[in-house]
């Protein structure tokens, strides 16, 4: 089924290197036919990284543009250089999130301090606000803007911590936009993806517990791997889910709906 996101153009927030999911997002939304702009984290060697996660899957000339999701000024100067290159967008991707990884440890929540706090908050789970609030304009045909989540939103997951947190702001601030979006036909989504062995993940305390519990645990018996996020994704970009907002899609080989 090529094709499903054929003339439509989008922006992917943030690609790290071509292990990241948001990297599996994007191959799969240009393997069907979409255009994609990219941001990134105003800094020489993240623009350098994305360039050559790109260049290996086949983009050699991408449109970059940094974009500080902490920083209203630079999401507002993101999107309006991207109203100026593409006149309108359909959707926006948001796989982006940061926490100080010095607490994200086994019994290190209780000993979070308020600043860690706020910022994990701020980028992790305000930021999809402040792109949504900046994307509506050059979306007025409507579309679907999404973001990436886990399950340590909904369960305590040791080492998650402080993340689990954001995620669940992350997932609420969703489903208030999904509501108020909806009237301008933009769609609004999350993705509860499972462990990936992405930059970010490396950072998580008893990531590889989560992966050897997952392949016990889970219906399939095993991991999910990036590319499966991305076909889902361009699912949720595409017109086949025209009828879904406010929802939060789980691939993560059925292991959130197992008990014991």
């Amino acid at each position: 089924m090529a094709g499903l996101l054929e003339g439509k153009k989008g922006l992917v927030l943030n690609i790290a290197n071509d292990r990241s999911i948001a990297w599996h997002i994007a191959n799969n939304a240009i393997k069907h036919g979409a255009t994609c702009g990219f941001g990134y984290l105003p800094m020489e060697k993240m623009e350098r990284r994305v360039r050559k996660s790109l260049e290996e899957m086949g983009v050699n000339e991408p449109w970059l543009s940094p974009c500080d999701v902490g920083s209203d000024d630079s999401i507002d100067a993101f999107f309006k250089a991207a109203g100026d290159k593409f006149g309108t967008i359909d959707f926006v991707v948001h796989s982006l999130a940061f926490a100080n990884k010095d607490y994200l440890a086994i019994g290190k929540f209780l000993s979070t301090p308020r600043d860690v706090f706020r910022q994990a908050l701020d980028i992790s789970a305000y930021s999809l606000i402040g792109l949504a609030r900046a994307a509506a304009p050059i979306m007025p045909n409507g579309g679907s803007i999404i973001a990436m989540t886990y399950l340590g939103s909904e369960k305590a997951v040791p080492g998650y911590n402080v993340m689990g947190v954001a995620k669940a702001a992350l997932e609420s601030s969703m489903r208030y936009l999904a509501l108020e979006l909806g009237e301008k036909k933009i769609r609004v989504n999350t993705i509860s993806a499972g462990p990936v062995r992405t930059l970010s993940a490396m950072a998580v305390g008893g990531i590889d517990e989560m992966f050897a519990h997952t392949e016990r645990k889970a219906p399939l018996k095993r991991n999910i791997d990036g590319d499966e996020v991305g076909k889902t994704a361009v699912y949720l970009l595409s017109d086949l889910s025209s009828g879904v907002t406010g929802e939060n899609i789980f691939v993560d080989s059925g292991f959130n709906i197992v008990g014991l």
